[in-house]
């Protein structure tokens, strides 16, 4: 399993769920207004199955309405090779370091036997970050469910909006991105049993959530926000580095485009909900914000 593809799965795991919404009754699409100007913003999901493909009209509508996409990364303009280059320096344990060293020995010989069961030897992610062997671990995982990126919502949109010559704008760099995630290293026992927790349930911690967002259910997602950023020393620091500093970062850099109008901004859904999230801090600059 090559490091690129790898990698092209690190804005799924930013977000372990989001908004799923071909045919569905409520996909979590908003309107976005002030002074006349009018914007939307939408909740994606960075992988699907292939009962996700393709846009629902609503969101089409919207996208047709605007003259510029906002991503939180623009996948599409990397070549594998590209993403590889620019990621391998964030991925890779320096000074010595091996992936033995980072862990402790409980979690270590999880990784090792989790690895073993599937004919994987544990040695080739030697010199890896914790994060990014994590990174391999939820893929394997969705992969065997029947979720990849082909399908996911953003890389939908990012596709309709290049054939219909729509700008496209990112709020991040994969550099930022992968730079988040070091920024926890010194929580890489609790990322990785987090991840073993998951792991054992993920019905429960991935498909039954998308099933919920099949159907708009806002409370489950709220819910899933705080088991996941609870008052561990983990779930605060990552709610604080994942959500809380990107979603103020992202706030800054759209508020003068929503001024302008006909802005379409699709991000991870956890962005848009609790007390940080996009939609609250939007209202408190003013903007109304209504879902469609």
């Amino acid at each position: 399993m090559n490091v690129s593809l790898r990698i092209s799965h690190l804005f799924m795991v930013l977000l372990l769920l989001a908004f799923s919404v071909n045919g569905y009754a409520a996909p979590a699409l908003f309107k976005i207004e002030k002074q006349g100007a009018s914007s939307y913003l939408f909740g994606t999901v960075h992988v699907g199955d292939a009962s996700m493909k393709g846009l629902p009209q609503k969101v089409t509508h919207a996208l047709d309405n605007s003259n510029q996409v906002v991503v939180e990364v623009d996948i599409n303009k990397l070549s594998p090779l590209q993403m590889q280059q620019r990621s391998m320096p964030f991925m890779l344990l320096t000074n010595g370091r091996t992936l033995q060293s980072e862990l402790s020995e409980k979690n270590y010989q999880l990784l090792k036997d989790y690895f073993a069961k599937k004919s994987i030897d544990i040695a080739m992610f030697n010199s890896f970050k914790p994060w990014a062997v994590m990174l391999t671990m939820m893929q394997i995982e969705f992969q065997n469910a029947g979720y990849s990126d082909k399908n996911g919502i953003d890389k939908q949109i990012l596709e309709y909006a290049q054939k219909h010559s729509i700008n496209i704008a990112e709020l991040e760099t994969i550099e930022q991105q992968l730079q988040m995630f070091n920024g926890l290293e010194s929580l890489s026992n609790a990322m990785m049993a987090e991840t073993f927790e998951q792991l054992s349930d993920i019905n429960t911690y991935f498909i039954t959530l998308v099933d919920a967002w099949k159907k708009g259910d806002m409370q489950t997602l709220t819910g899933y926000y705080h088991t996941s950023f609870d008052d561990s020393q983990y779930g605060q620091q990552s709610e604080q580095v994942m959500l809380i500093e990107r979603n103020n970062n992202w706030v800054t850099q759209l508020t003068p485009k929503l001024e302008q109008g006909k802005v379409f901004i699709a991000v991870g859904a956890l962005h848009l909900v609790e007390q940080h999230g996009l939609i609250k801090q939007l209202r408190d600059q003013g903007f109304k914000v209504t879902q469609l």
